[in-house]
């Protein structure tokens, strides 16, 4: 991916403030291609993300779902988060997404994945805490806290530049899968029209 195609992906979503700006001009190019390369060549894809990391977690295994013939999971908070890993290893990549206050389970869970030889991608707010030190590569974004509300716009931006990379990767697996959806949602009627009806 091209850093004008991820430039463009991190400024798609206006909702964070300077947030998405700054995890933009902060990225590290050389992580965010080596993780998407680890992520096109994985055996099988463990996301976990726990608490309001959770929602990004469960909106990225959707996506991934359209992007990659491997079989991604999703790791849900309400869940023991042990028992969805336990066959993680070797060939396989887990992404762990954590953001103030970070997850113990997320982060407990992310070392359980490295001592079994998966590679590991953190996507966090920082370089130095407990899960960016058990990662092999280390994506950033800002992360605010509103209130009570957590402001996860920044992260999702960074998410969506994953997701795009990945399609540009394996472009014509994407187009073939949409096509055969789109028969599917067509008989079934899974969609309203426009008109509602």
């Amino acid at each position: 991916m091209t850093s004008s195609a991820t430039r463009t992906c991190l400024h798609g979503d206006a909702v964070g403030h300077g947030k998405i700006r700054l995890t933009m001009e902060e990225i590290d190019r050389d992580s965010f291609q080596a993780a998407v390369d680890a992520i096109v060549n994985a055996k099988k894809i463990y996301i976990l993300g726990t608490r309001s990391s959770g929602s990004l977690a469960g909106f990225m295994s959707f996506y991934f779902g359209s992007c990659l013939t491997t079989w991604s999971m999703w790791g849900e908070c309400n869940q023991e988060i042990f028992d969805q890993i336990v066959q993680v290893g070797h060939g396989d990549v887990t992404i762990g997404l954590s953001f103030p206050r970070y997850s113990r389970r997320t982060v407990r869970a992310i070392n359980f994945a490295h001592e079994r030889g998966s590679k590991v991608i953190a996507i966090t707010d920082s370089a130095s805490n407990s899960m960016a030190k058990a990662a092999d590569y280390v994506l950033l974004a800002k992360s605010d806290m509103a209130s009570f509300v957590d402001s996860l716009a920044a992260p999702l931006s960074l998410i969506n530049a994953l997701i795009v990379a990945l399609s540009q990767r394996r472009r014509q697996e994407v187009s073939e899968h949409f096509a055969e959806l789109e028969k599917i949602w067509s008989n079934y009627d899974v969609y309203l029209a426009k008109s509602g009806e």
